[in-house]
Parts: structure tokens; C-alpha cells; sequence
């Protein structure tokens, strides 16, 4: 099974329709893919137009909010066809004050625990991480073996990034399996001149983690509206074959 952490430190990039859009993607071709969404916002769930009843913190706690047993079972939301969710939202400020209050040496590797499948039960674990450095993000990073982290093609995603730097090195000093695995260029916009400024930079300092960039598209903004990915909201759209480029390559890397 990969373990995938979609995680950048700035918000407004593309890091939920990546990771919804990277899941759907995955499960059409056969695998069997859980997305967790990780932050407060609770935007996957919209993105895919559904609503769960429950979701992580109820399956890291085994209660709901009320203090009435929940399965792990119940907590896992069915969305499409291979593709579970495990949904987010506000809950989650609980699920950090609950993470916080367990034992020190413990607390950083309660999500990744938690998680573990039965062998052979998923192919792929993805994680739609909020902006930001707390007890949840380092559970995140501590389950992972591979991060994908979305830059928008504009000046403060940059900034962002070296801040993200700063937090994955920590992590690594915890989880020696952790990897940045993929770059991937967002909001790429042939229309004007710093897209390709930036573009050319990352392709400079990340030349073996880079990917083929996602381009400016509506499209990509119109499809979480219906409820919808890209895939079954405009197949045909630019965004549509960004995201199945992308694909393309995390599924080869699989099968090597």
C-alpha cells in the first residue's frame, strides 16, 4: 500500500482538487484508494457531493461528539467505486485538543497506527492536508512514506514552499521513509510571464521530482460546485488530461 501526504504550507494551491482529483483518478483504474481529508474546512467531502455522518475523528477516538461508540467500519464513508473517504471538518479542532492530550511518546504515531489495513484490504492511502504545522500534520507526515506537494505557479507559493522545507526536514528526523516525491506546478497560466518564470525554476531545483504542470482551467473550479471531479464533471477538459498525466506517473511508479 502507498501512503501519500498531498501537503504544501500555503492554502489557495490546488492541494484538495489534487488529492480528490489524484484519488478518483487512481480508483478508476482498479485501485482501491482511501482519501483522508485532514483539515477543518472539510472541502472533500463537498468536492466529491457527498456527506458523510461521520468521519476521522470518529475513527481515531471511536466516539462521536455526543461520547457514543463509533466503528471504524461506520466512520468510512463509500464514495464511488473503489474509493473511500474519510471526511474532515470542524470536528477535527477536537480530534488536535484529543491527539494533544495522549501520552507524549505516542501522540505523533496514533493516525498512522490507526490506519494500518488488513494486508492486501487498499492500494492507496492519500492524505488532503490542511496549510499549517500542528499534532494532526505531524501524524500526517509521520504515516507517509511519499509527499506530493502542489505549488501554484505565483510568487507567495514559493514562499510557501520553503516554509514547507522547514516542516518536512523535522518530520524527517522522525520518519527516515518519508520522501518528496512529486512537485506539481498548479494554476500554470501560458498567459502571463511569471508562470513560466517560476515553472522554469522549479524545474531547476526539482528536475527529478517535478511534474507535467496542471494549467489554468475553470473547469477545475466548476467541478466542485456539482459535487463532481473533473473526470465526471468535463472529461475533456485541460484539467482533466493534467490530472490524468499526473496520474499516469504516480500509477507507473507503483508498478515498477
Amino acid at each position: 500500500m502507498r501512503k501519500i501526504a498531498v501537503a504544501m504550507a500555503k492554502g489557495g494551491v490546488g492541494k484538495t482538487t489534487t488529492a480528490v482529483n489524484l484519488a478518483h483518478g487512481l480508483s478508476m483504474l482498479g485501485h482501491r484508494v482511501l482519501l483522508v481529508d485532514c483539515d477543518t474546512q472539510g472541502q472533500t467531502s463537498k468536492f466529491l457531493g457527498v456527506t458523510p455522518k461521520h468521519g476521522l475523528y470518529e475513527f481515531i477516538t471511536g466516539k462521536d461528539r455526543k461520547g457514543e461508540y463509533i466503528s471504524k467500519r461506520d466512520a468510512i464513508y463509500a464514495s464511488r467505486k473503489n474509493l473511500w473517504l474519510l471526511s474532515g471538518g470542524i470536528e477535527l479542532v477536537e480530534l488536535k485538543n484529543w491527539l494533544g492530550e495522549q501520552p507524549r511518546d505516542v501522540r505523533q504515531m496514533l493516525l498512522g497506527k490507526a490506519l494500518i489495513p488488513k494486508k492486501g484490504t487498499l492500494d492507496y492511502l492519500i492524505f488532503d492536508c490542511a496549510p499549517g504545522w500542528d499534532v494532526l500534520s505531524v501524524n500526517i507526515l509521520m504515516a507517509v512514506d511519499e509527499v506530493l506537494c502542489p505549488v501554484a505557479l505565483q510568487a507567495p507559493s514559493m514562499e510557501g514552499l520553503k516554509t514547507f522545507f522547514g516542516y518536512l526536514m523535522s518530520a524527517q528526523k522522525l520518519n527516515t521513509d518519508l520522501e518528496l516525491k512529486y512537485i506539481l506546478p498548479t494554476m500554470f497560466d501560458r498567459r502571463t510571464r511569471h508562470s513560466f518564470v517560476i515553472l522554469k525554476q522549479l524545474n531547476k531545483m526539482f528536475k527529478r521530482q517535478i511534474c507535467d504542470p496542471i494549467h489554468y482551467n475553470v473547469r477545475l473550479s466548476e467541478a466542485p460546485a456539482k459535487g463532481q471531479t473533473i473526470f465526471e464533471y468535463m472529461d475533456q477538459a485541460s484539467g482533466a488530461d493534467g490530472y490524468r498525466k499526473l496520474i499516469r506517473r504516480v500509477n507507473s511508479d507503483g508498478s515498477k
